[in-house]
């Protein structure tokens, strides 16, 4: 993890990943539906996955992974494990960093609620 140009932090590969590898298995914290407008008007909505009717947030790196409409990677969310996994979508190289669509399907394009920065591809160290 470091701090990535206009996004704030970002996560970045220690070593290479293959497509289909997973790059990091996290745990999440599920908030009950009767708490999430508590959350919501917090820092933390931000950092949010959404988890049915509820809201969840993903530990490890799991919340810190930037939003592309070019993502190397995806999310898989195993909902009775409470758990989410990160799955390389193409070959990412060292210092490269690892990006989702934030909408769950790599190729969806609708919009955020936040306006994307175009995605650079940057390798070596993290900026």
């Amino acid at each position: 993890m470091a701090r990535t140009g206009g996004k704030g932090r970002g996560v970045y590969a220690t070593g290479p990943f293959a497509p289909g590898e997973r790059i990091e298995r996290v745990p999440v914290i599920v908030i009950p539906s009767c708490q999430r407008e508590y959350v919501e008007e917090s820092f933390l909505t931000d950092y949010l996955f959404c988890w049915g009717r509820m809201m969840a947030v993903a530990l490890g790196l799991g919340s810190l992974y930037n939003h592309s409409y070019q993502p190397n990677a995806r999310y898989v969310k195993h909902f009775t494990e409470c758990m989410v996994d990160f799955v390389a979508l193409r070959d990412i190289a060292v210092g490269e960093e690892i990006v989702v669509n934030y909408n769950g399907d790599p190729t969806c394009t609708d919009p955020m609620w936040f306006e994307v920065k175009a995605h650079t591809e940057s390798t070596g160290a993290p900026p």
